[in-house]
């Protein structure tokens, strides 16, 4: 389930909590992707995965928004310059997967202006909105 894309291509690391279809999702849309049953053991340390997956320069995906409460999973984030996005709603996860993939242009947009670190949340769109529709991102965390 690694797909890794040209050199220049983003390459995202999702996180064991969005399980095997999220990444499917993304994978089958030409997103380059990783994921955590991969690369690590489920009850692999949080601070491990994020200490590598920066190192890697990959971008991290995770539905935990409580990393940006625990010090030493922040401390993670910032001392390994890593650029987390955390997935947000209630959804099921391959409609969070969706929307992921709606909202890759904004996504990549963010990637390219922010260097690391920093935490940004991804957002579903509207209920009201066409399907299909692209969510939004925005910077959540960006330590100066």
């Amino acid at each position: 389930m690694s797909s890794s894309g040209p050199p220049d291509q983003t390459v995202f690391f999702t996180d064991r909590d969005l399980g095997k279809q999220f990444p499917e999702i993304l994978a089958k849309a030409g997103i380059a992707v990783r994921r955590h049953a991969d690369l690590f053991p489920p009850d692999c340390p949080h601070e491990q995965w994020l200490s590598y997956v920066g190192t890697q320069g990959w971008v991290a995906i995770t539905h935990d928004a409580r990393i940006r409460y625990k010090p030493n999973e922040k401390k993670a984030v910032i001392d390994n310059k890593l650029r987390l996005l955390v997935i947000v709603g209630r959804a099921p996860l391959a409609a969070l997967a969706q929307n992921f993939v709606a909202t890759i242009l904004p996504i990549e947009a963010l990637v390219a202006v922010h260097a690391a670190p920093w935490i940004a949340k991804v957002y579903k769109p509207p209920a009201d909105a066409d399907p299909g529709a692209s969510g939004s991102v925005s910077m959540w965390l960006k330590p100066e």
